[in-house]
């Protein structure tokens, strides 16, 4: 990493999760090489550290899907193109349906997917049972298969990306606060820091669950807020490492190997209704922090979990993770200029799916920088779509 700020650069990353690691890789993909991130803590701080690390590519959405698609696509040949170990494993994954409904809306989605090039397959409750020989299957209606979904592990995903865009001319520092963003005539001109100021052209604003915080500085709304998101980790099962992700979205549980090779399962879940977390803003040191357990709240998706995988309850709980992610209105990611603010970038609000879409979203933005305008269709993601209410001031 850097030691020294520099006085200008061309653009000024704010955020070192794994969305800001993949602009600052993009854009020197892209040609651009006075590239400098900015990280307050440590890479990864945030919510990328203590992901679940699940890569897949079904989403409700042509757009949202392309953008998944591409990390299937880059998270496979990143390790060998920066030397950077990233623990990838392209499992596949499955999603059950409990449902005629949810049948209906998996075929739906299946048909979408198919169009853009994602392999899907539909499968048996018998051969779900082969895949997952611990699963509980006589109650499902159906099954998916997506071929090419994965699993990676998030630290060392991102570490990779910084490196290639290290590789590739970028500066990157790490212990560095953003105080404010420096602007004149509705432009930015560029950042102070508590290490000094940086003049820049472009500002790309990935804070992640501070993303809110870094727009108040500048008069940006950028609506999103943190809610608790849990997952635990059981004893030993004789689970394999490279067993396929599975996703009961009727019981809003999801479970994976356990990637250390222990045979443990990773199980979590979202709920209905939320928990929310910092709304009086959150700490600049809650970098690498977890919450306190809160079982009561978390434990429906636990029932949910055994009834699905009943040698779960005899198993046992190793670990149990309380942790923060950001969310926005309406499900959809937060992403482009900002329209308070020329040349001030926001790509942030990823709804807990940072680690699938990260390397998506990050070449995304990288191309809209470089291009002056999208390369994709980003209506339903574009930051143009909100209002200032909506940002709770």
């Amino acid at each position: 990493m850097s030691a020294q700020l520099p006085g200008h650069a061309q653009t000024v990353i704010i955020g070192g999760g794994i969305v800001g690691c993949s602009v600052a890789y993009h854009l020197t993909k892209l040609g651009r090489k006075n590239v400098v991130l900015l990280e307050q803590s440590e890479l990864t701080g945030g919510a990328t550290w203590h992901a679940a690390g699940l890569v897949t590519q079904l989403r409700n959405s042509h757009t949202l899907m392309e953008i998944a698609k591409y990390g299937v696509d880059l998270y496979p040949r990143l390790e060998a193109e920066t030397g950077q170990p990233t623990g990838f494993d392209q499992t596949g994954s499955i999603t059950v349906a409990r449902t005629e409904g949810r049948m209906d809306e998996l075929k739906k989605i299946t048909s979408l997917a198919r169009i853009i090039g994602i392999e899907i397959e539909p499968i048996t409750n018998r051969e779900v049972g082969e895949m997952w020989p611990l699963m509980q299957t006589d109650d499902l209606v159906g099954a998916i298969h997506i071929v090419k979904d994965g699993q990676t592990l998030p630290t060392e995903t991102a570490k990779a990306m910084a490196k290639g865009a290290a590789d590739g001319g970028a500066s990157i520092f790490e212990g560095v606060q953003v105080t404010s963003i420096r602007q004149r005539g509705g432009a930015v001109t560029g950042v102070s820091t508590d290490r000094g100021d940086i003049e820049c052209e472009v500002v790309v604003n990935c804070g992640g669950m501070w993303a809110r915080e870094i727009g108040l500085m500048c008069g940006v709304a950028v609506p999103l807020f943190a809610a608790e998101h849990m997952y635990l980790v059981t004893n030993p099962m004789g689970i394999p490492k490279d067993i396929r992700p599975l996703r009961d979205p009727d019981q809003q549980i999801y479970f994976r190997g356990d990637m250390e090779g222990e045979g443990a399962v990773l199980m979590g879940g979202f709920e209905l209704v939320a928990k929310p977390w910092g709304k009086n803003g959150i700490p600049n040191d809650f970098a690498f922090s977890l919450l306190e357990p809160d079982w009561e709240h978390f434990k429906v998706f636990w029932e949910s979990a055994v009834y699905r995988v009943p040698a779960m309850e005899d198993a046992g709980i190793s670990r149990y993770c309380v942790s923060v992610e950001s969310f926005t209105p309406d499900n959809r990611y937060i992403l482009g200029e900002a329209p308070e603010l020329k040349n001030f970038f926001v790509a942030a609000g990823l709804n807990s799916t940072g680690i699938a879409a990260g390397a998506g979203t990050g070449r995304a933005i990288a191309e809209w920088i470089v291009e002056g305008h999208p390369t994709m269709d980003l209506t339903e993601v574009d930051i143009r779509r909100f209002q200032g209410f909506q940002n709770g001031t």
